[in-house]
């Protein structure tokens, strides 16, 4: 699994004297803020602290030998550290962060790596695990039954997270039996089986998710929401949401650019990890549709994995009240740190349980 790298005091206090900064500043400087502040070090040891916030992509060092200095990075606005427990210690009235779209993420995200050096080498790793273990399975029934349970795992996870009350083994029995669970209502249900019809076809079709195009988003959606009385067009309408004060864009011509824009953004990206990451985030961000976002963003997401021809992820691992603050932190503060988190463990976890690690 994924264990985030932990800052340390000086780090953090780094961040924090930066941030208050109008213009870049040298080791010097930043070595006298931090006596100030009784957290002084050695120089190697100070520059080895930097370095590191720079590999993380939170600084930029700008200059060489004696005239090096350190500014934020472009990226330290979407990645700096966050404790998401003191983030939610105060009420969605309370909280500092924005109520409106802002359409400068798009652009910010279109000018960084989304995933650090480090992380980069975590998923890949896992990648080529997958890649290594399904040449030692030569039955393709044994891989679609794999996938089948994947599916099986996905379909209850993602209906969870959405206020599903169906069990993982009810899903099951849903699914391979047609068999409804006792208690659950029609909408519950046929949410689970929504979820079957449009996991089957991205598996089917992956090879369409190589490029995104709003059609494709429109179908899966479509498939998502069938006769549960949603609107599968984009949305004209304002919308809340649930434990935040974020409120989506509510003019379907804004809507439409910023789809648009998203899906430009996809598909100019050369890693498929940063694709399916940024179909998670922003669609649930832009909420293109009257209901069924998140269900869409993560259907979308593990399409372009499967396109890219690595494994879905089935969310099973995931604690469905960190994944819902991890979307408001992105939403209200524009951070994508605790998300991928979640995607990084996810993605591992996918990995591993596949691959029987």
């Amino acid at each position: 699994m994924y264990t985030r790298y932990h800052f340390n005091q000086r780090q953090q206090s780094i961040l924090e004297y930066l941030s208050d900064q109008k213009q870049a500043r040298s080791v010097s400087d930043i070595e006298e803020y931090l006596v100030g502040q009784d957290q002084d070090a050695s120089r190697p040891t100070l520059v080895r602290d930097l370095n590191g916030l720079v590999e993380a992509q939170l600084l930029i060092r700008i200059g060489e030998g004696r005239g090096v200095v350190y500014n934020l990075s472009p990226g330290y606005r979407l990645m700096r550290p966050i404790d998401i427990d003191t983030y939610f210690e105060s009420d969605q009235d309370h909280r500092e962060g924005q109520n409106r779209f802002q359409f400068e993420l798009l652009d910010l995200i279109s000018q960084v790596t989304l995933f650090t050096l480090d992380e980069v080498v975590f998923l890949e790793k896992h990648h080529q695990l997958y890649l290594d273990y399904i040449t030692t399975i030569p039955e393709k029934t044994l891989q679609k039954r794999e996938l089948e349970r994947i599916m099986i795992e996905f379909s209850w996870k993602s209906s969870q997270i959405e206020g599903n009350t169906y069990s993982l083994l009810d899903t099951e029995a849903l699914i391979k039996n047609h068999q409804i669970a006792e208690g659950k209502t029609q909408e519950e249900t046929q949410m689970i089986l929504n979820h079957k019809e449009a996991f089957t076809f991205i598996w089917e079709e992956k090879h369409q998710f190589q490029q995104i195009s709003l059609a494709q988003i429109e179908y899966v959606h479509r498939l998502l929401v069938q006769d549960l009385n949603i609107s599968s067009e984009l949305r004209k309408h304002p919308v809340g949401i649930i434990g935040t004060n974020y409120r989506p864009l509510d003019n379907v011509f804004q809507v439409q650019e910023a789809i648009d824009t998203m899906i430009a953004l996809i598909n100019q990206k050369n890693s498929f990890f940063e694709k399916s990451f940024i179909a998670l985030i922003f669609l649930s961000y832009i909420q293109a549709f009257q209901d069924g976002n998140k269900r869409t963003s993560r259907l979308i997401s593990n399409a372009v994995l499967m396109a890219h021809g690595t494994l879905p992820m089935s969310y099973r691992a995931v604690n469905e009240s960190e994944y819902k603050k991890a979307i408001i932190v992105f939403y209200e503060q524009g951070n994508i740190s605790p998300m991928k988190d979640i995607f990084l463990s996810q993605y591992a976890f996918a990995v591993e349980q596949f691959c029987g690690k």
